[in-house]
């Protein structure tokens, strides 16, 4: 019978270098944690398997920020700022962002923006604050020091296996994975199987914008009518086909990328992401086909880009101290450890479909973000953020977009500070302190001084 493990020789694995604080992974959590680390003059690494930053919003194609605006009391606002502020600044300066405007059936703002304007963007910010880079770095395992404490993160480059040491760790890796190969307890789906659904996003070019018009409305109807005319489903209800700052570019998001059995591709499963890229590719090309020969204005468009890689929405979400729920999210909640502000509605892709569920009409529109939920159990000298940080499976299916990715990783960039300044675990900083410094760099956490000590 054939042997199904290998046993490695040992090895001694080069050292690369020894920091206070090691990020991983650079979408937009990552970002925010290391600037905030590296403004504090802390010695900071971000670690990215790519060649570029911005996660999900970069290699993914998505190309908009969610969440950074939340419907308060009736009024679209701005709830978001401090780092994601800067960037944004930043990316207007290089004339990178469309104006906000209003999306899933005109309920929420979002803000798009030009791809290649976040990567540079995020690129002069790091060398700013004076952050190591490590590009096309594959996170591959970690070396604890104690059950409690992570060593060391175990990378893979094209220079061979290194390690990266560091006083503090900041999973931001959209997937937990340090916090799992650390033995953090983790989550995965709703507990019977089910995750969200990713996609595979695609830019269109050589769009006519006078006679498209406002097609983008037009194509989810033109689908629906062409649906029960052929009995033959899309891949998912609810399309967005959205004008990009050049109107002659569109961005496309209708595709729903599911395995043969109809449950969604896993990010964390190597063969379902391999089957999954091949069908988000077809799906791209399949879907492009019918909207240019019926949508005016279309006719002459060609699909410039199919992103880098699939558009995962969810996989594991370690839990922490405390685990953030769509109750939460619709009853716009107050935490006494808030660290800033989530306005986005509960996105659950399901399957063929994506469902939103609001907070109540006229209400406050957004929920406080606690720090508690980026504070995994078990582990000392690390936090989790972004997508993978501690949420139930319909509380993430809102908090997972980048405006609360944002907040997230400010606040742990920043209490990493805290935690090496005194010498104590991320669990034992003084949000009081935390607070008071994130709103010094113009984050916005909702009405802290109404809350109790």
């Amino acid at each position: 019978m054939q042997k199904k493990y290998l046993t490695e020789p040992s090895r001694e694995i080069p050292l690369f270098g020894s920091y206070e604080v090691v990020v991983l992974g650079g979408g937009p959590a990552g970002i925010a944690a290391a600037l905030a680390a590296g403004r504090s003059g802390r010695s900071t690494i971000l670690v990215e398997r790519y060649g570029f930053l911005g996660g999900a919003g970069t290699a993914a194609g998505l190309s908009t920020f969610c969440g950074l605006h939340a419907v308060v009391h009736g009024k679209h606002e701005q709830v978001v700022f401090g780092i994601a502020d800067e960037i944004l600044q930043r990316m207007q300066s290089m004339g990178g962002l469309n104006q906000p405007h209003l999306t899933v059936q005109n309920k929420i703002t979002a803000q798009s923006y030009d791809i290649s304007a976040f990567k540079i963007a995020a690129d002069e910010l790091m060398a700013e604050a004076k952050v190591k880079v490590l590009f096309h770095a594959f996170a591959a395992a970690v070396v604890m020091d104690s059950d409690e404490r992570i060593d060391a993160l175990v990378v893979e480059t094209k220079s061979g296996r290194f390690a990266i040491r560091g006083e503090i760790f900041i999973d931001g890796s959209g997937d937990g994975d340090l916090a799992a190969w650390a033995g953090a307890p983790f989550e995965v789906g709703d507990g019977m199987g089910n995750m969200l659904y990713p996609s595979t996003m695609f830019r269109i070019n050589g769009v006519n914008p006078e006679k498209a018009g406002r097609a983008w409305e037009l194509i989810p109807t033109l689908m629906e009518e062409a649906e029960q005319k052929s009995g033959k489903p899309f891949p998912r209800k609810k399309p967005i086909v959205r004008p990009q700052r050049n109107p002659i570019e569109w961005r496309a998001n209708l595709t729903q990328i599911k395995n043969p059995d109809g449950t969604a591709v896993s990010g964390i499963d190597a063969e379902q992401l391999s089957y999954g890229e091949v069908e988000g590719r077809r799906q791209c090309w399949d879907v492009f086909q019918f909207i240019r020969g019926v949508t005016p204005g279309l006719e002459n468009a060609y699909i410039v880009e199919i992103a880098p890689q699939i558009g995962i929405r969810e996989t594991r979400r370690i839990v922490g101290e405390y685990v953030l729920t769509e109750d939460d999210i619709l009853g716009c909640k107050d935490f006494n450890d808030s660290i800033g502000v989530n306005g986005w509605p509960v996105e659950a892709h399901i399957k063929g479909d994506v469902k939103f569920v609001f907070a109540p009409a006229g209400s406050r529109g957004y929920n406080q973000i606690p720090y508690r939920i980026t504070l995994p159990q078990t582990i000392e000298n690390l936090f989790v953020v972004g997508r993978c940080a501690s949420m139930s499976h319909e509380g993430q299916s809102s908090a997972r977009v980048a405006g609360t990715c944002f907040v997230t990783g400010q606040a742990a960039g920043t209490a990493a500070d805290l935690a090496l300044k005194h010498r104590i675990t991320p669990r034992q900083v003084n949000v009081r302190a935390l607070q008071d410094r994130l709103q010094a760099d113009g984050a916005f956490l909702g009405p802290v001084m109404a809350m109790q000590e």
